[in-house]
């Protein structure tokens, strides 16, 4: 196991506020991993699944969690899931951003999270956190919406998981709510006022990243991996020849020569989407893996039957199981040591291959995404945010990857969108996010 890094504090004086995620998708749970340091005993709650919780409060999460994760598995079925699908996500939908305009007026989905909640959903949470109220930081709305409706004492903070946001993630009366959020984008802040809430209660932040892919705020970690990647992305030194001076100003001289293949990191969501993917992948690039210009990692997350879809692939492509250093699959019992195990292959990951979800913001460690195909609403919006910003592009057809993948090294547009991510995006949301809880 990976001692986890912490940013620059005594552990002594850990204890700051309560984190609360849900276990619905690894998105709310990654986004509440890097802020940790900051709960009692360094644990996340899971507002649907802690020790203790009523049975009644448990089927209505255990619900909407089996609507979620079948919903997304429909949307790989043609025509008949995609309908499906376009169903469900009209009740997650985010509006167009222009003309500008009052959004304050309250979605379906939230009218009926706030009737549960007069049913009494929560309580029993806010209750047992109510016994110690230190600032509750939450990764999903809805624990955030139970503090206000059942009279948390402490401080209550929102943090906001994609680039761009639906009305649900206002409370109902949002011009009169206390919940303050952390915005990863300022298009995330700027539609928060537009559904109401007040400038005050926002925070631009970014998103909250992992410590131990970092280092302190003067980001050495982060710095010396994009060093040894941007020579794995830029092997004709195309972008270097243009931009050498901003590579040396901002990173200081780079390694003469790569110090390990070509790494691709693919990786699924928590519902297991999109892993036919991978064998794709897997056929693809074949040659080039064999023959160790290439090193692919497969992330399968906490699914043991994604785990052994992945190993069957290897299998089948290969007619064997492969060698550590020319495939990898990244797999945890349990979610803190499957993130500690992703975390740490991402420092050796070239390329990062995944849908538009909260992974979207690690492009800020410099790390370029190669797009798959988005999943519902703020996947949309995700994946306009990272191409209009330059942080990714989207794959090509699957069929010939070893042609497009290796004209895009070549070109050096990969080591471009590394670069511009380190660059433009932000780095610190955990740290800025550590300053704002200190002094609540």
């Amino acid at each position: 196991m990976v001692d986890k890094v912490y940013p620059a504090q005594s552990r002594r004086d850990l204890c700051g506020a309560w984190i609360v995620s849900v276990n619905m998708g690894y998105g709310h749970q990654r986004t509440a991993y890097p802020l940790s340091f900051l709960a009692p005993q360094q644990k996340v709650i899971n507002a649907n699944d802690y020790q203790g919780i009523p049975r009644r409060d448990k089927v209505m999460w255990e619900t909407m969690r089996g609507f979620y994760e079948a919903v997304s598995r429909f949307s790989r079925l043609p025509f008949v899931g995609r309908i499906i699908f376009s169903i469900y996500d009209q009740l997650q939908k985010i509006a167009s951003f222009y003309p500008k305009r009052d959004m304050s007026r309250p979605n379906f989905s939230l009218w009926e999270v706030f009737l549960f909640m007069k049913e009494g959903w929560g309580r029993h949470l806010m209750e047992k956190l109510t016994q110690k109220p230190l600032p509750l930081i939450t990764t999903f709305f809805t624990p955030a919406f139970m503090a206000e409706f059942f009279g948390y004492p402490g401080e209550i903070f929102c943090v906001v998981c994609d680039a761009d946001i639906s009305r649900t993630w206002a409370p109902l009366r949002s011009k009169a709510s206390r919940i303050k959020y952390f915005a990863p984008t300022s298009r995330a802040a700027e539609r928060l006022q537009l559904y109401g809430v007040k400038k005050e209660n926002i925070f631009l932040t970014g998103y909250p990243l992992p410590p131990e892919n970092i280092g302190s705020e003067k980001l050495e970690k982060l710095k010396e991996d994009l060093k040894q990647r941007l020579v794995n992305l830029d092997p004709q030194k195309k972008y270097f020849a243009k931009y050498q001076k901003l590579i040396e100003i901002t990173l200081g001289n780079l390694p003469e020569k790569p110090s390990r293949p070509l790494t691709i990191l693919f990786s699924v969501g928590g519902a297991g989407a999109q892993k036919e993917t991978a064998l794709k992948i897997l056929k693809s690039l074949k040659n080039e893996i064999k023959g160790n210009k290439i090193k692919i990692i497969l992330s399968a997350g906490t699914k043991a039957e994604v785990k052994k879809y992945f190993e069957a692939s290897i299998k089948k492509t290969y007619k064997k199981q492969l060698a550590g250093d020319k495939a990898e699959i990244i797999f945890g019992q349990d979610i803190e040591s499957y993130f500690q195990r992703f975390n740490t292959a991402l420092r050796e990951t070239d390329i990062l291959w995944t849908k538009p979800s909260e992974l979207s913001f690690y492009s800020a460690l410099g790390i370029p995404l190669i797009i798959a195909p988005p999943i519902g609403s703020q996947e949309q919006f995700n994946m306009r945010w990272l191409l209009k910003s330059g942080f990714g592009m989207k794959q090509e057809n699957l069929k010939y990857i070893s042609q497009w993948l290796f004209d895009w090294l070549n070109e050096g547009y990969l080591a471009e969108a590394a670069m511009q991510g380190f660059v433009e995006g932000e780095k610190l949301g955990t740290y800025n996010i550590q300053k704002i809880i200190s002094s609540a």
